[in-house]
């Protein structure tokens, strides 16, 4: 008999001790959500140091996910002010069988500016049940199969996921004790694919970070012609004579030198899971006064459609007329204020389109930083055996092998079994530690 869902690989369980170094007396309480279950604590009464010391357990199916944990304030009736902040943890950042215990920065955003509302401590374990469906794991699509065979455009992605969050909402409302909505849209980052001047800024820093990589590389190299440091440049010449006189060792040298990165940078691994970073998000660095004030105008949508409204990919009647529009502008202050809600969708589109950019090159970077501590020593594993093979393989058998690899008939390939795009797809980036 065939299983109604694949069994669990592991379990996750999180206490959530307590909280401190709050401003005031508040009546605190957290949720948590993670996969389809949703957990609420107790509320805990004016009180600057709620201790809360409840467990939770979790079955895990896919460790490329993310738990997030809010702690909302009870006692405060505006949808705004009863955001104290949240947390997010990467299952994939967690080692198997160890108890991370720490503190986590409660951080929220205001008109005024970045609040340090204070510190949730947690303590999260995950453990495995087996290691061979786990890794396994990382060689499967992260979307179901009908995805890759019949796929769905963006504009339909995001109707989807705005109509399930509104029946997760409703569904919660019922709940005993109930969660309002916007505690559901605060958790879900319903907010996400709007257009943020802040985050457009923090997605356009992380490209330029990826790109100081290779600057530094080539001021290296700029090093290496201008004989500054002689020995390395003579070692340099022993190694480029080499390449040429056996282009054969090439590929085998390649895979080697990647193997060498991932091993020194071990003694640098995080112990422990990454949290928000105010730098990267720019949120100590933004404007009250114009960026945080018209990213946070965009929180409250009046209702659901208002909020579609960003995604419609449609050509707006009055293109055309604001492309002859006179400068400055001749038309009406409505006019122009439906021309900058539409400004604003396309900006959020952009916005987007550069920060899933950012991710795959810090995706890269993940393979050799040791931020999932089960991806990067398989991949030093892998990369080692490769560098044997290539080694021991002639040069024409690996090019012809690969070549008829890529040249293969449609009906010899699957849409879903592509296992490098899954396997990096499923490596963890910055998306997680951004406000």
């Amino acid at each position: 008999m065939q299983k109604l869902r694949k069994s669990a690989i592991g379990v996750l369980e999180v206490d959530i001790l307590g909280a401190r170094d709050l401003a005031d007396m508040k009546n605190l309480y957290v949720v948590a959500k993670y996969g389809k279950k949703w957990v609420r604590t107790r509320t805990m009464f004016a009180t600057a140091a709620p201790q809360w010391n409840e467990k939770y357990t979790w079955d895990v199916f896919d460790v490329s996910t993310v738990i997030t944990i809010a702690v909302f304030d009870d006692s405060n009736r505006d949808a705004r002010r009863q955001r104290i902040g949240k947390v997010r943890v990467r299952l994939a950042t967690l080692e198997t069988d160890r108890v991370h215990s720490q503190s986590y920065p409660l951080l929220a955003l205001s008109p005024s500016g970045l609040q340090e509302m204070g510190e949730l401590h947690l303590a999260a374990r995950f453990t495995c049940k087996s290691w061979a469906k786990m890794l396994a794991m990382y060689g499967k699509p992260l979307l179901p199969k009908m995805h890759h065979t019949n796929p769905i455009s963006v504009p339909q992605q995001n109707y989807l996921m705005f109509q399930a969050m509104q029946m997760v909402a409703l569904r919660l409302a019922r709940a005993d004790p109930p969660l309002r909505r916007e505690v559901v849209e605060y958790v879900l980052d319903v907010d996400y694919y709007m257009f943020s001047l802040r985050r457009s800024k923090a997605n356009v820093c992380r490209i330029t970070t990826l790109f100081s990589d290779v600057l530094a590389v080539g001021k290296w190299f700029d090093d290496i012609c201008r004989w500054k440091k002689p020995l390395k440049t003579i070692l340099v010449h022993v190694v480029f004579v080499k390449l040429v006189c056996c282009p054969e060792l090439i590929l085998p040298t390649v895979f080697l030198c990647m193997t060498m990165i991932g091993a020194w940078n071990y003694r640098q691994r995080p112990r422990e899971p990454p949290h928000i970073d105010r730098v990267l998000s720019r949120a100590e660095l933004a404007h009250p006064a114009d960026e945080l004030s018209e990213e946070l105008g965009t929180l409250q949508p009046p209702h659901i459609n208002a909020v579609l409204w960003w995604y419609t990919d449609l050509a707006y009647p009055g293109e055309l007329d604001e492309e002859f529009d006179t400068f400055p502008t001749s038309k009406p202050a409505d006019v122009v204020q439906v021309r900058y809600d539409q400004l604003r969708g396309i900006a959020g589109t952009v916005q987007t389109v550069v920060g899933d950019l950012a991710a795959q090159g810090e995706r890269l970077q993940s393979l050799f930083s040791w931020q999932d501590p089960r991806v990067t020593p398989a991949f030093i594993v892998l990369s080692l055996v490769m560098a044997v093979i290539l080694y021991l393989t002639p040069f024409r058998v690996v090019t012809m092998v690969t070549g008829l690899y890529f040249l293969l008939p449609p009906w010899f390939r699957s849409r879903t079994n592509q296992l490098l795009i899954n396997f990096y797809t499923r490596l963890p980036c910055k998306d997680d530690v951004m406000l």
